[in-house]
């Protein structure tokens, strides 16, 4: 299975004066029937995740007008699930319907279940059991957004590669140390295929079209999409540092990276500085210079940011979450919570639980 890379706009040109739909009927893009795929709801799921990747097959159909893919969509009960953004979407199966028949007489090719956040506090063995299933009957599994979770507690990550919204990527790794897991955009690792979410679904149902079909078609639904990029599975969710907080030198940069490597065990200003090649009174300066803050206080910041993802995404508890943050007892960690968010760990975590 060829991995995608980034593709320029200027490749998909000079491919003659065939048509799109003449092109499409050779090769691998020939095949004897529809793809169908499955889309496991879970609650509270992304919506621009799940919308992403539908939309991108639903443009594959309509640019070669011909039933390329169709697909369904599952969840425990059936009925409505709603997603994060509160829209309800009527689910066409529940799990046990779906056992029965997918609803054509020919398995799933694909199952992919979709997620959001909350997903670690949401237990559901009838889904793990279903996609166990799926997997045993040859269907390609798959996840969106922070659907891995839920294939890491299947037992269906053993010996793959995934990935997962950079939000869960920590959170993640402390509950499936075994799981090779990263923060790229997606990964096809066998028959096994993961994606961050949000956009990136889109790039993942690209690679899937482009795979099966070819890379005209893959663009002609890039096209549709306005996108003038199909990005490598391994780039990066985020964007470097640098971009995302607009600071230009680097000495800074590479403090805040040591920062962000070493929340748990925080350094002192002394080794940090030594890190960079500077002293403690040169690193001072330049932080003020260019965040406007002292770096104990930013590396500060930046453990408690750290300790209220905790605190809204996991169930640790307050004294373990303190520990992860580099705090030396709940108290500190308290009083230090309060006097940057003016709410104490606990009512946090009340706000957290609605």
């Amino acid at each position: 299975m060829s991995q995608p890379g980034a593709e320029v706009r200027q490749s998909r040109r000079g491919t003659g004066s065939k048509s799109l739909s003449a092109r499409l009927g050779t090769g691998k893009a020939s095949l004897q029937r529809a793809r169908f795929i499955a889309f496991y709801l879970y609650p509270n799921f992304s919506m621009i995740a799940f919308a992403s990747a539908i939309e991108a097959l639903r443009l594959a159909n309509r640019v070669v007008k011909s039933q390329l893919y169709q697909w369904a969509i599952i969840s425990t009960e059936g009925g409505q699930v709603q997603a994060s953004n509160g829209t309800l979407i009527c689910v066409d199966q529940s799990a046990a319907e779906s056992r029965i028949t997918p609803g054509k007489d020919v398995a799933f090719d694909y199952a992919f279940v979709v997620s959001g956040l909350g997903v670690q506090n949401f237990s559901d063995k009838a889904a793990e059991s279903w996609l166990r299933v799926q997997q045993l009957q040859g269907c390609r599994i798959g996840a969106l957004c922070t659907g891995a979770y839920v294939l890491a507690r299947a037992g269906l990550l053993r010996h793959h590669k995934c990935v997962i919204h950079w939000e869960k990527l920590n959170l993640f790794r402390e509950h499936f140390p075994d799981v090779d897991v990263s923060a790229d955009l997606y990964e096809v690792d066998d028959r096994v295929l993961t994606c961050g979410g949000g956009t990136a679904s889109l790039d993942l149902m690209l690679y899937l079209i482009r795979e099966e079909h070819g890379q005209d078609l893959a663009w002609a639904v890039s096209e549709q999409c306005l996108i003038d990029r199909m990005r490598n599975p391994h780039d990066h969710q985020r964007l470097p540092l640098q971009a995302r907080l607009g600071i230009q030198n680097n000495k800074v940069i590479s403090a805040i990276e040591i920062m962000l490597a070493n929340l748990q065990e925080p350094l002192s200003l002394e080794a940090l500085a030594e890190y960079i090649g500077l002293s403690r009174r040169q690193m001072e300066r330049l932080f003020e210079a260019h965040i406007g803050q002292s770096p104990a206080r930013y590396y500060l910041s930046m453990r408690l940011d750290r300790a209220r993802h905790l605190l809204y995404q996991s169930d640790m508890n307050i004294l373990d979450i303190a520990l992860r943050c580099g705090f030396v007892s709940a108290s500190h960690f308290s009083k230090c919570y309060k006097e940057m968010y003016g709410k104490s760990p606990r009512e946090e975590r009340k706000l957290a639980m609605g």
